[in-house]
């Protein structure tokens, strides 16, 4: 073989072996410098890179198609949303699929830890949290960079803080408060940190990270939405003069309109705040202004809501409601304000006006719009229940002292006033009929809105059908459940009878014969018969109609002494409930005290009046009026339990001697039970109780009070009296043994009955 051959198989030789020997070297698992370079490559530019940007594009595209709720303070970071995310859910999936190439292919790359911290992002943002959680805390314990590990720890915060988690999500901000962070980490930490305390109510805490957090954020649009949302806390911690600062600092850091729009106007309210008058006066020219721009026709409802919301802290009442009935009347097909525009109606009706009918009506019509989700709806819910049994109460006094009233009628007046009332409901009708016609022919010449929104933004509430007028719809609602109860939606609903009412209905068909539809409904518009359309036959069956009504409504009035009876205990129960209603729920001791009176005076006799009693001692006590109430109580009801309650109300802590005294009377009159003196012992307990107040034989001497009361009483008051301890005593060890008694008494009832 000649020496140039020889040469040149070396030379192939070298360079298979050398290539050989790179390709082996380019193992994942290899630290060798050419394969940890080939890996880091590829590693950064086939996987990190277009994972990161898929990430990024996802973020950016929720921050701008997010739906924000300006009537509520706004979240420093964007909740994450299982809807909206579907929008960039593919994207994601992608993400996470090429950010796990590089734990599968490159473990030795450096971008290792990144692409789990990727990998995390994403199953954050598509709401897998444990998932997230655990990759994050893998990360942490895992990772070799830094900088990596305090990147996973903040978005291990921020899952912590979507789960509700706010001990862990507190145990790791700690955490990193120690750790030195760089700009991006430092960032991330603070916002996420003023997230955590927004979403626990800690706004002076969020609002003071967040202004620490200011001095390392560019100028664009997520800073000027931040700034909104620190105006908005200080707003919500009274300090109105840094929030007008923040407000004007969203004018300069790129906002977009929506967000000067709303700057300008949570300014305004900030101004009525510090009470400055000069920057008041200029509110109403700044307003004229935005109305009249072209860019705010859509934004209107907000601007009347402002108005409104300024007049209200002015203590123009009257103004106000009248500026937020514009702001409903402006809102068109954009129905985001008006739950929040209702509530606030309700609320001046009912804190300034104390008229609770009319804030039922407009909590109801808040109600009926706003979100469930919304943190006002159960606080607003339980204050509807509320209004519910005002308006029930108030409603079922009402109606029964006028068919009291009408039961004393002369005959003939009667008959007028009946008329009457039957002329104003035909009226109603008709006007109703004309507003709805109204709204249908607006809507057929295809105005500038839909149906809904023709009638509800181009008509007056007055002219409003009635289908489109939230108010009224909620007042019909009320009326309705008042007059008949919960009924359904079906056939004959008016009848309690099902079986007579459909052999009424077989009767009056055509097959049968030809009685008036309004025979069957009272209320049924009148229609002519087809086979002799006459105007004879239209009246007779209007008159027929009419005394159908009228009989309707004799039938109510209690002319017997037995529906009199019963109308009065109505009265007397609904002026009871109501005056607790006042008491209690609604906090209104000044109305509490007319209504218990009015109770006492009309019914001297009821078997409430202890009570009654009692609670007039405490509604005057709490307006710091002096009067007679507890004497009268301690004197005619000595043995009553709230005389007994008042007793433990005035009671000092017992001393030794005391102590001492109560064993002794106590044991006196056990005695006296163990003979058999039954009598005499309930007189004695009965007059030892009220001296027993306070002490810790209290409770024992009144359950053998009631044991005494059952060998010498009836059953009744003998269970009257149980069910009065276990209220008066419900932390006492003998309530278990009363119960017993309670149950012991019901069965003896039953089998007497």
């Amino acid at each position: 073989m000649s020496c140039n051959l020889r040469n040149h198989l070396f030379l192939l030789l070298t360079v298979f072996v050398s290539l050989t020997g790179g390709l082996v070297s380019c193992s994942q698992y290899s630290t060798k410098p050419i394969s940890k370079g080939y890996h880091n490559l590829n590693a950064h530019f086939n996987a990190y890179v277009i994972a990161r940007d898929q990430i990024d594009l996802a973020e950016q595209t929720l921050f701008k198609t997010r739906q924000e709720n300006y009537s509520h303070l706004l979240p420093i970071l964007l909740p994450i949303d299982s809807m909206r995310i579907q929008s960039v859910k593919p994207q994601l999936d992608d993400a996470i699929k090429k950010a796990s190439l590089i734990p599968e292919r490159h473990q030795n790359s450096k971008w290792l830890d990144n692409a789990y911290v990727l990998i995390g992002r994403a199953r954050l943002l598509k709401q897998d949290l444990p998932n997230a959680i655990e990759v994050f805390k893998y990360v942490n314990t895992k990772g070799s960079d830094e900088n990596d590990k305090h990147t996973a720890l903040v978005g291990l915060m921020r899952a912590y803080v979507e789960t509700s988690d706010f001990t862990n999500a507190l145990n790791v901000a700690e955490y990193l408060r120690t750790q030195p962070l760089d700009k991006n980490n430092t960032r991330d930490f603070y916002l996420t940190k003023a997230y955590l305390h927004e979403r626990q109510g800690e706004y002076i805490t969020a609002v003071g990270i967040l202004e620490a957090t200011f001095p390392v954020l560019k100028k664009n649009e997520a800073t000027a939405r931040l700034h909104l949302i620190a105006g908005q806390l200080y707003d919500l911690i009274g300090q109105p003069a840094k929030a007008v600062d923040h407000y004007r600092q969203v004018l300069k850091s790129q906002p977009t309109y929506d967000l000067s729009f709303y700057a300008n106007l949570f300014a305004i309210q900030s101004n009525g705040l510090t009470g400055d008058q000069k920057k008041m006066a200029q509110s109403a020219e700044t307003f004229d202004n935005m109305l009249n721009d072209r860019k705010n026709t859509d934004l209107k409802d907000k601007i009347y809501f402002t108005m409104g919301l300024l007049e209200a802290r002015s203590g123009r009442i009257d103004q106000a409601i009248k500026y937020y009935s514009q702001s409903i009347q402006a809102a068109g097909v954009n129905k985001e304000q008006v739950p929040y525009t209702y509530l606030e109606i309700g609320k001046l009706y009912f804190e300034k006006k104390t008229d609770y009918s009319k804030a039922k009506v407009y909590y109801d019509s808040a109600l009926t719009l706003l979100p469930k989700q919304s943190p006002e709806y159960t606080a607003l819910l339980n204050r509807k229940n509320t209004l519910d049994e005002f308006v029930q109460y108030k409603t079922t006094i009402r109606t029964d002292d006028s068919l009291l009233h009408m039961a004393q009628m002369d005959p003939a007046a009667l008959d007028k006033l009946l008329n009457k009332v039957i002329d104003q409901q035909d009226k109603e009708a008709k006007d109703q009929a004309l507003a709805a016609q109204k709204a249908t022919e607006l809507a057929s010449k295809g105005g500038p809105a839909s149906v809904a929104g023709a009638t509800n933004s181009n008509l007056q509430p007055s002219e409003r059908w009635v289908l489109y007028n939230p108010v009224a719809l909620s007042q019909g609602r009320q009326e309705f459940s008042v007059r008949w109860g919960n009924r359904l939606l079906e056939d004959n609903w008016r009848r309690s009878n099902k079986e007579a009412s459909e052999s009424i209905a077989n009767v009056n068909s055509p097959i049968n014969g030809s009685v008036p539809a309004n025979a069957v409904n009272p209320n049924a518009p009148l229609q002519p018969q087809l086979d002799t359309p006459t105007a004879t036959t239209a009246t007779t069956g209007l008159v027929a109609g009419q005394k159908t009504r009228k009989d309707a409504m004799m039938a109510k009035i209690p002319f017997t002494i037995e529906a009199q009876t019963q109308a009065n205990q109505r009265i007397e129960n609904a002026l009871y409930k109501l005056g607790k209603l006042y008491k209690f729920q609604l906090n209104q001791p000044a109305d509490a005290i007319p209504t218990f009176e009015q109770l006492l005076t009309r019914y001297p006799n009821t078997l409430q009046k202890p009570e009654v009693y009692y609670l007039l001692h405490l509604s005057n006590d709490q307006l710091s009026k002096s009067s007679a109430w507890k004497d009268k109580l301690v004197t005619e009801y000595p043995n009553s339990s709230y005389a007994r309650l008042i007793g433990r109300l005035a009671a000092t802590a017992p001393t030794t001697n005391s102590e001492a005294q109560a064993q002794k009377t106590y044991t006196a009159i056990y005695e006296l039970y163990k003979d058999n003196k039954s009598t005499e012992a309930l007189a004695q307990a009965e007059t030892a109780l009220s001296s027993l107040a306070g002490t810790q034989l209290e409770d024992k001497l009144a359950l053998l009070r009631v044991m005494l009361l059952g060998k010498v009483k009836s059953v009744d008051e003998y269970r009257q009296a149980l069910a009065d301890f276990v209220r008066d005593y419900p932390a006492s060890q003998l309530v278990p043994r009363a119960k017993e008694m309670q149950i012991a008494a019901d069965q003896t009832t039953a089998k007497r009955k």
